[in-house]
């Protein structure tokens, strides 16, 4: 597929921020003050300016409706003054804290998932939804692309949709589920989803990425869209499960070395998503036999930018020093925030030891992985 073909470009659609003031010193591409790396060649800036904050007037419905269901602030921290339905403060127009901005579950004591806004963000615009019961799990993150309008309400509506549909499929399912159709499926009713809350005329369509796994027993399902991923993180294995739909995968396919791929300026252009201008929204699916005590990751690249390679962020979920799943999604977050924190950052782990007991893996010592620069 050519460049011009890709909606998802940062140079291809129209920027809300606050105007460009300033010009990228290696491709000299006018740049914002706020910008921490430059759009057009990748290089690394000096932010001479906070990013922006958004105002009312920035965000569309969707966003705004979707502030106002989740928003636990009637007064306002700034000024005191009253926090309306569409989240703002009535007298100084100050954004009220959202309950989106940091969220975990906890739907079983061997799942645990943590979504949080990051450093950088005005806004969270990552989601998860989680589902457990017996020995079967549904974990699915998605990562709403910030180039898109409502990419907040996108990963939320596609989280959720997915998830529900399939706990649906396990719970109707009388003999084996076909994972392949399950997982389409889920995926098409997400997209649907996403497509409802768009704008017709919307030129930036609303989208996200998406990361599922099922554990049915000792059955690990997987399936993704975009650059979410799911891995397997086992005392003695580490895998990655799941490949990106992405320009930094296009590259290692072709025989270039993981980290220089992921170094690229454009590695995480995105080739397929959920949202109505995708190509297509069919994931990539896989599965495996769980043998041996472990962790299953499903994370945004919100924290795989910290530790790409499954042995790095298995070093670092070791490093943690905590059994319990939400204990230790709380700190692989804290740690992805304590390193700059460019994106939002989503983790949701499920402990396998034969599901009864939370499973710690035989690493003792954390890999520092190099940053990765850029987000979905």
């Amino acid at each position: 597929m050519t460049e011009g073909n890709w909606p998802l470009w940062a140079d291809q659609h129209p920027q809300t921020s606050t105007p460009a003031t300033a010009t990228c010193p290696s491709c000299g591409r006018t740049v914002a003050p706020s910008d921490a790396f430059c759009e057009g060649c990748g290089a690394t800036l000096t932010p001479s300016a906070p990013p922006p904050v958004s105002t009312p007037n920035e965000n569309s419905t969707q966003t705004r409706r979707l502030g106002s269901r989740n928003s636990e602030v009637i007064t306002c921290p700034a000024c005191g003054g009253t926090i309306d339905v569409d989240g703002y403060c009535q007298t100084c127009g100050t954004k009220a804290p959202s309950a989106r901005d940091h969220y975990f579950q906890t739907p079983a004591p061997w799942i645990a998932g943590v979504c949080d806004r990051g450093q950088r963000h005005p806004r969270n615009e990552d989601a998860m939804a989680l589902w457990a019961a017996g020995n079967r799990a549904v974990l699915v993150v998605c990562d709403g692309v910030s180039t898109s309008t409502d990419p907040d309400t996108a990963a939320t509506v596609a989280a959720q949709t997915i998830c529900d549909h399939l706990v649906g499929r396990l719970l109707d399912a009388d003999a084996d589920l076909d994972y392949t159709e399950a997982f389409t499926a889920a995926a098409a009713a997400g997209n649907q989803a996403v497509v409802a809350i768009t704008a017709p005329d919307s030129p930036n369509a609303a989208s996200a990425t998406l990361a599922v796994a099922v554990i049915d027993g000792d059955e690990l399902h997987y399936a993704n869209l975009g650059d979410s991923r799911v891995y397997f993180l086992g005392q003695h294995t580490q895998e990655l499960l799941t490949l990106d739909d992405s320009m930094a995968q296009a590259f290692i396919e072709r025989g270039m070395e993981r980290a220089e791929a992921e170094a690229l300026p454009r590695a995480h252009a995105i080739t397929k998503w959920v949202g109505r201008d995708s190509p297509d929204v069919v994931p990539r699916i896989g599965t495996r036999t769980l043998t041996e005590p472990g962790w299953v990751a499903v994370c945004s690249d919100g924290l795989w930018n910290y530790a790409s390679a499954p042995h790095q962020l298995a070093a670092q979920l070791a490093a943690t020093g905590k059994i319990e799943p939400i204990d230790i999604a709380k700190s692989l977050v804290a740690w992805a925030n304590a390193k700059g924190g460019r994106d939002n950052i989503t983790v949701a782990l499920a402990s396998f030891s034969g599901l009864t007991q939370p499973t710690n893996l035989g690493v003792t010592d954390p890999v520092e992985a190099q940053s990765v620069e850029g987000e979905v």
